[in-house]
């Protein structure tokens, strides 16, 4: 449990542990709850439930959290489940989770799973979106404000803000059997639809498909790029102008400078080139 996650703090960090030990006990199922106590620490937590061969692994809190119990547990027999609590819930969103965290709690225990892939970013694991350019730009001012208050309302002023301010980069991309170079705004890795909030970036990705789908979106000015973002709410970006949408199990982007990139919102200072790739059906996720 990440105590940060939902704007709610420790004290209801330790309601959340006490919510979940009596779910726990009412079902007669044999487990513990934790308190997260910075970065990584929920990837430690799962990796020793994992060598523990506990069956399950719960996140209960944001993407973060998600991705972290995520890696733990992907090509495991560990499966995992989801009690949504943070800005974007992007995977929760996907998989149709309720919201309450009882019910949520139930279906975690529940024996209903799906077999979903995850993509590598360089190494990285992510279960929703790889970005590169204005979102991984906007995941990084996003993480590193002060005091980090959470929620999706700070990270749609910052992305407004930054969206007038950043400036396209040049990018080689190989994926789908094909080569170019664009000038793009933004070039995201899907597994999923999307970032979460209801903000829609790949409107036909499907997290069990073995296929990741490449969305590039080509330089434009300032204004048409606020303007085109809404295309992300009504789940038609696909269909805006300049924008591309490649299915591919590889990509290959290559900049003129450094490439910084984002996994599920946690930001990453990468190299010249970042390989993208999907891993098929490793992680296990209970669901409804």
């Amino acid at each position: 449990m990440n105590p940060a996650a939902g704007l709610r703090g420790r004290r209801a960090g330790h309601r959340r542990v006490a919510l979940a030990e009596r779910v726990l006990a009412d079902r007669g199922a044999s487990g513990t709850a934790h308190l997260t106590e910075g970065p990584g620490h929920a990837f430690e937590l799962a990796s020793q439930a994992v060598a523990a061969r506990a069956p399950l692994v719960c996140a209960w809190g944001g993407d973060g959290t998600v991705n972290e119990i995520a890696r733990a547990v992907a090509g495991t027999g560990t499966a995992l489940g989801i009690v949504p609590a943070g800005s974007g819930n992007g995977l929760a969103r996907e998989l149709g989770l309720p919201w309450d965290p009882i019910q949520a709690l139930l279906v975690a225990l529940g024996h209903r799973e799906r077999v979903i892939d995850v993509g590598d970013a360089g190494g990285r694991l992510f279960v929703n979106l790889c970005g590169i350019g204005l979102d991984a730009h906007v995941a990084a001012r996003f993480n590193a404000r002060p005091g980090r208050r959470r929620g999706l309302w700070p990270y749609l002023s910052i992305g407004g803000r930054e969206i007038l301010r950043y400036r396209a980069r040049e990018y080689r991309i190989r994926a789908g059997g094909e080569a170019w170079t664009e000038r793009a705004l933004a070039v995201v890795c899907a597994n999923a639809r999307q970032y979460g909030g209801g903000a829609v970036v790949a409107p036909t990705a499907r997290p069990d498909d073995g296929q990741l789908e490449l969305v590039t979106v080509s330089a434009r000015p300032p204004l048409v790029a606020l303007r085109d973002a809404l295309h992300l709410f009504r789940g038609t970006l696909d269909r805006a102008p300049g924008v591309r949408t490649t299915r591919t199990p590889t990509a290959e982007i290559t900049g003129t400078e450094p490439i910084h990139f984002h996994v599920d919102g946690e930001a990453v200072a990468g190299e010249i080139s970042l390989t993208v790739r999907v891993r098929p059906a490793v992680l296990r996720v209970r669901v409804p």
